[in-house]
């Protein structure tokens, strides 16, 4: 969303090689994330508290490549729609390993009028610190978890959260899998073990080819969720980069049928992405 900056002297995302990020970013990733919201909002309106969380927020300002101009970045569109739809949030919990980005993003809800708190540090440690902060009835949360690449998509976040009324939206980097798996054969690796802990005790490695290991881990990844309570979408869009190559997966899961049929509704509608693996009803 193209826009004024409140804190224009503030970081703003630029992506690894500061060429901006990719425009999927906003098209796809943040659009869904808001016409969820939007199509949710009734229900939300139900709630005296309604929460909202990013433990992966960066800067809250975004510069797409190509653009000289900058856009908002994925809570701040998160708050923009919750009052545009009459059910801001009434707490949002931001965080970014960066102190600085996490300051930026803050500072840039709270000149919108968001009652928001940074939580700086890693996402497995502040969740547990945001989760301290939700109140025990009468909440519903919404975990936007959009972390750089998988090995920061640890399930212990999941976990915890899971204890609370709360949807989730999860960025799955299916290139960063696809890259990775087969090294992760080699225990000695192990950077996704934290992503599906016991993935090794349950996927036969051995009878797997590479082109197969992939969807193995995220059948697994899949049936551990499910195991908490949680149903998918069956939409899971394949949201591709700006050479149509496939990164990742935006995938949601929710405890109410309600949810996830939105959810769907959502991502079936102006833009109809591939799905390549795993059908995870």
């Amino acid at each position: 969303m193209l826009n004024d900056d409140p804190c224009p002297d503030l970081e703003v995302e630029e992506g690894p090689e500061s060429k901006g990020v990719g425009s999927w970013v906003p098209e796809h990733k943040h659009r869904l994330l808001a016409e969820y919201f939007a199509g949710t909002r009734e229900a939300w309106k139900k709630w005296p508290n309604r929460i909202f969380i990013d433990p992966f927020c960066g800067p809250g300002r975004i510069r797409v490549r190509g653009e000289t101009t900058t856009r908002d970045g994925g809570a701040v569109r998160a708050w923009k729609q919750s009052v545009a739809s009459g059910a801001p949030f009434t707490s949002m919990m931001v965080g970014d390993l960066s102190a600085d980005r996490t300051r930026a993003c803050a500072a840039r809800l709270t000149a919108l009028g968001a009652p928001v708190r940074g939580f700086p540090g890693a996402a497995e440690l502040t969740v547990s610190e945001m989760a301290a902060e939700i109140p025990s009835k009468r909440a519903l949360c919404l975990a936007y978890l959009d972390p750089y690449n998988l090995e920061l998509l640890k399930f212990p976040m999941i976990e915890t959260l899971s204890r609370f009324k709360v949807d989730f939206a999860v960025h799955f980097s299916t290139m960063d899998l696809q890259r990775n798996v087969e090294f992760e054969f080699d225990p000695r690796r192990a950077r996704f073990d934290e992503t599906a802990p016991g993935w090794r005790d349950h996927v036969n490695i051995h009878g797997l080819s590479k082109a197969s290991g992939a969807p193995a881990f995220f059948d697994y990844w899949c049936a551990k969720v499910r195991a908490l309570g949680f149903e998918f979408s069956r939409e899971m869009p394949l949201i591709p980069n700006d050479r149509n190559h496939p990164i990742y997966r935006l995938v949601f899961f929710a405890r109410h049928d309600m949810a996830t049929r939105i959810w769907g509704d959502v991502a079936k509608g102006k833009t109809q992405l591939g799905f390549d693996f795993c059908d995870s009803r």
